[in-house]
């Protein structure tokens, strides 16, 4: 009787190092000259599909060494790279090295860690690391959470958990329809996309949702939150939560937390701190009152994948009362043989979450909390600030472009041409249209990559840096692109509608 199996999906061990080692030098020699790449090459989809050709599914089978070189090109020459120092655009981190031989050696093993049997040690370095990250950003350690895919997983997946706590009645048995009266969610004007997904994939719907105007700050004004919240309970409905922004995504400003925390309070709601981005921020000293009140959160929502510079994907919720997750997302059926014993008892995270199966996204977090350390996070977190900062100073300082805003690692600014004058005929119009323009050609462009902000009605360049390699010479060179590039468009828009900058 045959002992072994032979199948076309295996590689021996000679040949994996092999190709194991020609995969890792060439990912070595990518980082090694990924300043001098191009950010992204603005590639169409037409001209992407060309390069990988129209022929069907392979019958038979290609060498793994081939196949892995091939895809190595494809990647190298035909992604956008986040990685680049010139990238400033959204909030996707450059990532940490560690991390992709992190991911690389949890794939090796394939741990589920739905629940503790099926990953022992996985899970117990999920554990550690879920308390890490909460002593990080200064709560207390024993807030528990679960390591998602990003933010907005992170989110719902606190948003079903004050749902549930909030509830009136038993939603888990009579489910929204059943819940009276109706429920009611705050947050900024400025909240991200995610809330509008949550009210309306479970149910809740857009009624049921108060966007808060923001006040001269850009931050949630408390004041009409309150006011709202009055006005609601008047009507007999039921305020369950309000989210405030540890760090806004558009202009990096973070609400007043402790206000909000004490409304929250006082109301008997639950406090959500969407800190997807921002809150990392926390570790830094001079930035602890910015961040006061984020102690009483009742969740907090992360993402190490952001300004933990770990690779995609990597979010986590942080809820200061555990048992609110189980209350949430626990069920035992009764193929489920996950219990462990009331000596020892185990955490599955299957009952903290919306999945079952789950990857081992842990393991690229805790070893760059531990390759770095509290102090290296902390000078590399500051270090972007102190850049955005400087991008900022330098916008303000060129007599052709206007700095608009600054908080934590992100400036917003608009290029103003010279010549443009306060007579034009339209002129916010014109700066608007010019500067949506001038981004598509930046973006495109493959120099540096910014993204754009919409403050006060003013369409906005927005960098973000989240970026370790990032320097003082990079934003210098970003400030020359974006007035060069501007000039360019401004003639040329110009000349397309036939008429002088002082029409």
């Amino acid at each position: 009787m045959k002992n072994n199996r032979v199948t076309p999906i295996e590689i021996g061990g000679e040949e994996f190092k092999k190709i194991g080692y020609q995969l890792i030098d060439a990912i070595s020699e990518f980082i090694k000259t990924i300043s001098e790449r191009p950010v992204t090459r603005g590639e169409s989809p037409a001209q992407l599909q060309k390069i990988l050709g129209s022929s069907g599914l392979p019958e038979n089978g290609t060498p793994a060494e081939d196949l892995l070189s091939e895809a190595c090109e494809l990647l190298f020459s035909h992604s956008l790279l986040n990685g680049h120092p010139k990238f400033m655009g959204y909030i996707t981190s450059s990532a940490a090295p560690i991390g992709a031989l992190a991911d690389l050696l949890a794939a090796s093993v394939n741990p589920n860690l739905g629940a503790q049997i099926l990953s022992p040690i996985a899970t117990e370095i999920e554990k550690q690391t879920i308390r890490w990250l909460a002593e990080f950003i200064g709560v207390s350690p024993d807030y528990g959470g679960i390591l998602v895919s990003g933010g907005n997983m992170a989110n719902f997946t606190a948003f079903l958990t004050a749902r549930n706590a909030k509830a009136p009645g038993n939603i888990k048995e009579d489910g929204i329809s059943g819940a009276s009266p109706e429920m009611v969610i705050y947050c900024s004007s400025a909240t991200h996309t995610w809330i509008d997904k949550a009210v309306t994939l479970f149910g809740q719907g857009t009624r049921s949702l108060r966007r808060i105007p923001l006040d001269t700050a850009n931050q949630m004004d408390i004041r009409i939150l309150e006011e709202s919240i009055k006005n609601d309970l008047s009507y007999d409905r039921k305020p369950i939560m309000v989210i405030a922004a540890g760090g806004d995504v558009s202009t990096g400003v973070v609400d007043d937390l402790e206000g909000i925390s004490s409304i929250c309070k006082t109301y008997d709601l639950w406090f959500h701190v969407d800190g997807a981005y921002g809150v990392p921020a926390a570790v830094l000293p001079e930035l602890k009152m910015l961040f006061k009140g984020l102690e009483d959160a009742d969740s907090i929502a992360l993402d190490p994948h952001k300004w933990w510079y770990s690779p995609l994907e990597a979010g986590c919720t942080l809820v200061k009362e555990p048992g609110h997750l189980i209350d949430a997302f626990s069920s035992h059926p009764e193929y489920y043989n996950f219990a462990g014993s009331d000596q020892d008892p185990v955490l599955n995270y299957y009952e903290y979450g919306l999945q079952n199966s789950r990857n081992f996204r842990a393991l690229k977090v805790w070893l760059a909390l531990q390759q770095v350390g509290r102090s290296g996070y902390m000078k590399m977190i500051g270090d972007d600030i102190r850049l955005s900062r400087l991008l900022f100073e330098k916008a303000g300082n060129h007599p052709e472009l206007e700095a608009i805003t600054q908080n934590l690692s992100i400036t917003t600014l608009r290029y103003v041409p010279s010549d443009l004058g306060n007579a034009v005929k339209k002129r916010e119009i014109y700066l608007n249209t010019l500067n949506e323009a001038l981004l598509n050609e930046l973006q495109q462009g493959g120099e540096v990559f910014l993204s754009n902000a919409l403050v006060r009605n003013v369409y906005c360049l927005r960098g973000c840096i989240v970026n370790f390699r990032t320097t003082e010479k990079d934003i210098k060179e970003i400030i020359e692109i974006i007035v060069r590039e501007g000039r360019k468009l401004h003639h040329k828009l110009q000349r397309e509608a036939g008429i002088s900058a002082h029409a």
